[in-house]
Order: C-alpha cells, then structure tokens, then sequence
C-alpha cells in the first residue's frame, strides 16, 4: 500500500526549515496523504500534528497511516484551511508553532480518472478537491460564457492562447456535451496552432490549470488564508508555503514581503527553494515547486 502513497515534495527542505523551532503542535494545512506530517511525527517526537484537507478519501489514507504508530500525537479534520481561525477555536488550540500549505494536487487525485484532473485520461470533468462543493469543471465549460471562459484561462492559467480555446469550447458545446477530459483535449488541441503544440508541455496543461484553480477557488482567499495562518503562530513560529505555477507563488511572495516589511515576520527564503535535479527526475510532478518560508518575530518583546 506504501507504494500508492503521494510522494510529499521537497520534504527534507520543508521539514529541515520547520524543524529550527522544534514544534510542539504543527498544523499541516493541506494534509493529503499525510506524507510531510510523517516526516514531522518521525523527527520530532515531542510534536503533536494537526492536519486538515477538504478530500476525503486523503484524510482516509492519512489516518491509516499515521495514527497507530503515531498514536495521540495526531489528528486529522476535514476541514478548508481558509475556516483556519474557526477549525482551531472549535478544537481549542488558539496558537500553533509551525503551519505548512502544500498548494499543490496530489498524485492520488492525478491518478483517480473520476476525479478528472489530468488531462492524460479520459475521466469525467469534475476538479473538486472537495466532492462536497458543488461546481465541477463540467459546468464551467458548458456554461460559462465566452468572455468568462478566456478570463479564467488567462488569468489563471496564464494561456495566451485563450480566447481561442474559449471560442472552440462555445463552438463545440452548441452541438454537443463536453463532459469528458478526452472531450475537452480534443477542442483545446483543435484551437492552439500546430507550431504552438510542439514543446512546453501538453498543450491542455494551462487550461486545466485554470479550470481546477476556478472549480476549487483556489487563489481568491489564499493571500487571507496564508495571514490567518501566519497569526496563529506563537512568537518565533514557522510558516511553509509550496507552490507550484506563478500565481500562487506571486501571492505567497508579496503576502510574505508585505509581513516582512512592517516587521512582523523574517524572510527565512528570500528567494525561493526549488527541488533539485535528483527529485525532479524521481519525481517530474516536483519540477514547478517553489518553497517559501517566514517566521513570526516579535517587536520589542511583544508579540506583534
């Protein structure tokens, strides 16, 4: 079974950082498979994790995984980190030492056709992390409009290529149902240029991108969720953000630049740490990852 886990990214590096303060509670915002909580309880047994995730089939698999050999040191809610200040007040825990957000979708909802995110199978197109949420990928493509449709492509996917494809999807969905992940390659395929297909990636990477980030709301709150998470750190505390396209990575640099310049946090990664050559050849999905990390400082002797 060990074998089907998600492969945590760049975990030396993120537990390396997190561990300078030996945490005596770590909230992992993004729990998944529970991969970086297990490298926290192994080196570092004095830490009790708290991990959420709004999946719950991950939260399955991190429970079984962790909690007999980690007995009472560990415990797992489905939860949205951007409820962070709520999930941590109904369980009673006002501070935490280190909090961790791994932007990133896991392998295990890669490699789940039904689940729809990957743009190599042919599953249905749904994107929510959270199968509780109502809005799935299909929706957005069959009824969002034209404008709508080049806006998040742009804007999240960064596709310069957008309006075009937005232009296809309204074509195509005239005559026909676009339910399909195959379905959806097929009309972006059909709208980029052939000189434009070859090299950079599958042709279909940025508009899924865009579709899962619109699906799941994933930049509009992030800048309040990495705050709400930077404030429930005790004085000294650690905070690990790993990205993985420019958006996120935007927003996370200039929330912590802004903390950094009115004195509340120092910039422990002033540039950003990527995975090295080893990991992205283990591990291709490592290859866009960038890990930044802040800690909470205090202004003469009091917290700010």
């Amino acid at each position: 079974m060990t074998d089907s886990f998600h492969r945590p990214v760049m975990a030396p590096e993120t537990i390396g950082c997190l561990l300078q303060v030996r945490p005596s509670i770590h909230l992992d915002c993004t729990l998944g498979d529970g991969g970086h909580a297990l490298e926290i309880l192994r080196r570092s047994p004095e830490t009790f994790v708290i991990g959420f995730d709004v999946d719950r089939e991950a939260l399955s698999v991190a429970e079984e995984r962790l909690s007999r050999e980690f007995k009472g040191r560990f415990l797992a809610l489905k939860a949205d980190y951007r409820r962070l200040p709520e999930v941590l007040a109904e369980i009673g825990i006002p501070m935490v030492d280190t909090v961790l957000y791994d932007l990133g979708v896991s392998s295990r909802q890669l490699d789940t056709p039904e689940r729809g995110f990957s743009y190599w199978g042919d599953g249905p197109l749904d994107m929510r992390m959270d199968l509780g949420r109502v809005l799935t990928a299909r929706d957005i493509v069959m009824t969002y409009s034209e404008e709508e449709l080049a806006r998040i492509l742009a804007e999240y996917g960064e596709e310069k290529f957008a309006r075009r494809i937005a232009r296809e999807i309204v074509k195509a969905r005239r005559n026909r149902e676009i339910g399909t992940a195959g379905a959806l390659v097929d009309i972006i395929k059909r709208a980029i240029p052939a000189r434009a297909r070859t090299g950079g990636g599958h042709p279909a990477r940025r508009t899924f991108q865009a579709l899962r980030i619109e699906v799941n709301d994933e930049i509009r709150l992030l800048q309040r969720a990495i705050l709400d998470g930077f404030y429930h750190l005790k004085p000294g505390g650690m905070i690990a953000v790993l990205s993985y396209h420019s958006l996120e990575d935007r927003v996370v640099k200039n929330t912590f630049r802004s903390l950094a310049g009115s004195g509340e946090a120092n910039l422990v990664t002033r540039k950003p740490k990527t995975p090295g050559a080893e990991e992205v050849e283990e591990n291709p999905r490592a290859r866009s990852a960038k890990l930044r990390v802040a800690k909470r400082e205090m202004a003469n002797g009091t917290l700010i």
